[in-house]
């Protein structure tokens, strides 16, 4: 070609681009567009330019990213036209406006390329001009792409719903919780790609670190360490005990505020598990990487990898140590992609957990690893397959240690059933709750899962068959178990022996929290109790709010322990039951319609259970449309015993559609009570 072109501006056909791309969402201010799917720009002409001409491929277009962009690591690619794009790798083609003041350029980007901003730039030899940058993520819709999701049904939940469920309290007692994910709040994207910027991989190495952004599998790894800040500047910091600074972990109800925080101070105070990981779904989704948010309940934490999680006590029934640990449960998140590190039939779901727990290739960090490793226990599968294995199907074994230094097993220590249960996710399109455990484990007892044990080489089952009928304990529970309320408990010694026998019987109440970290004591009684062949002895525990509302958490959790001892014929048993008392609720009521840039109010109210007045007390809602990226907070100060908390709170909606309207309420006393609205914006 003579002449090149002289381009008077480009235009990067932002709304049409962000439309096929499925990046509307993120606003209209610049250009996102998913890897591997053509996107569209504009050049216009200065007036006297040539018509360019199909056969005239002179011109190159530049694609440049991170801080030093290379060809050998993919972070810098030269292109010039072809007749038609091609979907494997950077490609262009064009054509002319028929007034021939435009050309109409196409480009497709490799499905394998990293994502992050790219610039792109206009090369004609002697000539270079600057096109403008955009951003480029992960693509679901892309079948090239190693997280293409093949179900628009599971790509519109896993990547573009900015609203979930996060499963919590005890697996008797499941509760979603509703959080605000808002990954396409203004801002958050760039907050996102910061925290890859952030990250000690890109500092120590940013060329290395950029060109490993074309994998999913390196970027879920990353995001793992930085959601928390242990070895690192990263978002949240960890805190399971007294918080006496900083954000309590049950105040949250959404990401953003906790990401724009981050982004302007350093690392958050604080988070607990629900809160990592809807961090990291958050991040994810942004990313475009399809995630879930996972809960597993009675989940295991064992710290030295023997798949066994092993608790000692003394002969009278109390805890002596357990550096092991059995959550009431526990919440990471599922990614979904491809494993050519592993096989193709380790493809799907890979779990990865930004909880600060164990430390990874010295990090702390876990994931992703393969569902489909951990359910058939090939723990050599990167990574921390076994960790995560263990989670969901270690063995349990409490043991008693003598006066003489012997060490004894409970007679009817918890087994493997214990562990790994009712694991729950957000069902697709529906607030319901989805059961993904047989995604984890083969069924308890099933042939199937007795294989995996003995290819994980785990032969520590516990196996109580064949031993004779002994004594047997139960944990009865009352009706009405609220929070503020008084109520009674009560156990079951039952003799199965042919004779009689004599036991110390202790039944006693702990505070603890849901990482199964005792807190304080909130009742105990116990008896010196004869029991005759085939007969029961009960004994009952009455719980009053004066003695455990001091000691809970804002779990709301009460473990309940009932040991019977028989020193003669030295046998120790033991039962378990953790409850979760039931909390208020908040009623919403919309006074009038939801309608775009005008303001509306809702109307919130709790009433007080407790016999004790409540201090400091807060409403705060967030909403994404509605409450413009931040939450609001209305202060009301002190509500007496039962008595109504009551708010009044101005918003004004920013798009139409269906939305959801997040509220949390918050006092000294109680804490942790949310709930949520279905809000419909009418233009």
């Amino acid at each position: 070609m003579s002449q090149g072109l002289d381009v008077e501006r480009c235009d990067l056909d932002i709304m049409r681009n962000s439309s096929s791309h499925h990046t509307e969402l993120y606003g209209e201010e610049r250009l996102i567009v998913r890897r591997g799917q053509p996107f569209i720009i504009l050049l216009h002409l200065k007036p006297g330019n040539k018509e360019l001409k199909p056969s005239e491929k002179s011109f190159t277009l530049i694609v440049e990213t991170g801080p030093a962009p290379r060809t050998e690591s993919g972070t810098k690619v030269s292109f010039g036209l072809r007749d038609s794009t091609v979907d494997s790798e950077w490609s262009a083609s064009a054509t002319n406006d028929p007034s021939g003041n435009t050309v109409s350029v196409s480009i497709t980007s490799s499905p394998n390329a990293p994502i992050g901003v790219y610039y792109l730039t206009l090369d004609q030899g002697e000539q270079k001009t600057s096109l403008g940058q955009f951003t480029l993520l992960f693509n679901a819709w892309c079948s090239r792409d190693a997280v293409y999701m093949r179900s628009e049904t599971k790509r519109q939940e896993y990547v573009l719903a900015q609203y979930g469920q996060i499963y919590r309290g005890t697996y008797k007692r499941i509760k979603g919780k509703p959080w605000n994910f808002g990954q396409f709040e203004p801002g958050v994207l760039d907050i996102c790609l910061k925290i890859l910027d952030e990250n000690p991989k890109y500092i120590s190495d940013a060329d290395k670190d950029c060109s490993g952004r074309r994998n999913p599998i390196y970027v879920t790894r990353v995001l793992s360490a930085m959601i928390n800040s242990n070895d690192d500047r990263g978002v949240l910091v960890g805190n399971w005990g007294e918080v006496l600074d900083g954000v309590h972990p049950g105040t949250w109800i959404g990401s953003g505020d906790i990401l724009h925080q981050w982004a302007e101070s350093g690392p958050v105070c604080y988070g607990q598990c629900w809160v990592f990981a809807a961090l990291a779904c958050t991040v994810s989704r942004a990313l475009g990487i399809p995630c879930r948010v996972v809960t597993n309940f009675i989940s295991a934490h064992d710290t030295n990898g023997n798949l066994m999680i092993e608790k000692l006590y003394d002969e009278h029934g109390k805890i002596m140590s357990h550096a092991d640990s059995i959550w009431n449960f526990h919440v990471w998140v599922d990614s979904w992609m491809t494993r050519p590190d592993l096989g193709p039939e380790f493809d799907g779901w890979q779990a990865s957990d930004p909880t600060p727990q164990e430390k990874s290739e010295g990090v702390f960090c876990c994931g992703p690893s393969s569902l489909k490793a951990i359910r058939e226990g090939d723990l050599t599968k990167k990574y921390d397959t076994p960790f995560i294995f263990a989670e969901v199907n270690a063995d349990v074994v409490d043991l008693v240690r003598l006066s003489n230094g012997e060490t004894v097993k409970f007679r009817d220590s918890t087994d493997s059933n214990y562990v790994g249960r009712f694991i729950s996710t957000k069902a697709v399109g529906s607030d319901e709750r989805h059961d993904i455990t047989h995604q984890y484990k083969y069924p308890e007892g099933s042939k199937e899962e007795r294989r995996v044990y003995e290819k994980a080489q785990h032969h520590n089952k516990l196996q109580q068959l064949g031993e004779e009928p002994g004594l047997a304990l139960k944990i009865k529970l009352a009706k009405n178990m609220s929070v503020g309320s008084d109520f009674e408990v009560y156990t079951i010694l039952t003799n199965n022996c042919l004779e009689a026998r004599t036991c110390t019987f202790l039944f006693f109440a702990e505070a603890v929290s849901y990482n199964g970290k005792l807190v304080n004591s909130c009742g105990l009684v116990s008896d010196k109790v004869e029991v005759p062949s085939g007969e029961e002895r009960r004994l009952f525990l009455r719980l009053d709010y004066e003695c455990y509302g001091s000691v809970i958490t804002s779990d709301r959790l009460i473990k309940l322990s009932a040991i019977a001892i028989d020193k003669q014929v030295a046998e120790y048993h033991k039962a378990e039951k953790t409850i979760v008392l039931d909390e208020p609720d908040i009623e919403i009521e919309l006074l009038g319609e939801a309608t775009v840039n005008q303001s509306v109010t809702a109307e919130l109210t709790l009433w007080n259970p407790l016999p004790k007045s409540l201090q400091d007390c807060s409403f705060t809602v967030e909403g994404v449309g509605l409450t413009n990226g931040k939450p609001i907070t209305a202060r009301i100060g002190t509500v007496d015993p039962e008595q109504e908390a009551k708010a009044r709170v101005k918003f004004s909606p920013t798009s139409a559609g269906s939305r959801v309207l997040l509220v949390n309420f918050d006092s000294n006393n109680l804490k942790n009570i949310k709930s949520s609205i279905n809000v419909v914006v009418k233009e």
